[in-house]
């Protein structure tokens, strides 16, 4: 009785959204031509589907959600070995190293935009300029590149935290016998440390991919799915059906066959996760 009012209050905010989902799915129902909602059965649903950018969105949020934990979790290993060891300021890295995860996802695009990847006054421009080669127009080249290496630096920062934690836990006895007995730097690293680092691992490919399914700000200011649908992920193609067509029909479907997708996802890393742990 104590716990009721706490889980009906958590059950209606979850389910009066997901109830009005549902029900616009499966009407006609847009923005410009108000008036009646007749029932469309499932024609949302086809509509969605067959739209021409739905496979290439599909693809574009596959290839961005892989790209994105590869990196983050080769790269937060690597970079959480470095700091582990102590040296001058380690403190102090550490705190430069997980604040990029604390900058708000359209700050992040907009750094990246303007400071980093601008083909006339970014850094990477200068750089490239150093060495005597032409900048890259990024957005316009390579825009879901661009897009997985904004995500990317936001997200390692959470990545290297976990791996740094875990291997605060690792035994350092075990780690010298290894190295008294002969044990080279590489076979301590993959005999023992990636063993430890299963877990840690495994949850944070878990929730970096039920988060990664919902990126939006930084293909919204930056390529706006462009050019053409060479970044429009599933989201973004939603946001498109809402706001753009004002078809509040189709985009309830989009948003209910994203829902789906990451519950299957979600299932299936839960028990991926639930037999690393057992």
């Amino acid at each position: 009785m104590l716990m009721a009012p706490a889980v009906i209050t958590l059950f209606l905010w979850m389910i009066v959204p997901l109830a009005m989902t549902i029900y616009f799915s499966f009407v006609n129902y847009n923005l410009m031509q108000p008036g009646d909602h007749p029932f469309a059965r499932f024609e949302n649903f086809h509509y969605f589907i067959t739209d021409p950018d739905f496979w290439p969105a599909v693809w574009n949020t596959l290839l961005l959600i892989g790209s994105v934990i590869v990196s983050t979790v080769v790269l937060g290993v690597l970079l959480a070995l470095l700091v582990n060891e102590p040296f001058p300021g380690q403190g102090i890295v550490r705190v430069l190293l997980i604040s990029p995860f604390f900058v708000m996802p359209t700050v992040n695009a907009l750094l990246w935009k303007h400071m980093m990847m601008n083909p006339i006054y970014g850094v990477l421009a200068d750089v490239w300029r150093m060495f005597g080669a032409e900048p890259v127009d990024w957005l316009t080249d390579v825009p879901l590149l661009s897009v997985i290496i904004m995500v990317a630096w936001q997200w390692l920062p959470f990545a290297c935290l976990i791996f740094i934690t875990s291997l605060q836990s690792l035994d350092r006895e075990q780690m010298e016998a290894a190295r008294m007995d002969g044990a080279s730097a590489i076979q301590r690293f993959g005999y023992l440390t990636i063993p430890h680092l299963a877990r840690p691992m495994a949850v944070v490919i878990m929730i970096e991919m039920i988060f990664l399914l919902s990126v939006f700000a930084e293909i919204a200011v930056t390529t706006n799915g462009g050019p053409g649908n060479e970044s429009t992920n599933l989201t973004y193609m939603i946001f498109k059906q809402s706001l753009m067509n004002f078809d509040v029909g189709v985009a309830s479907a989009g948003a209910l066959f994203a829902v789906i997708l990451a519950n299957i996802v979600a299932a299936f890393l839960i028990r991926i996760i639930g037999k690393s742990l057992d």
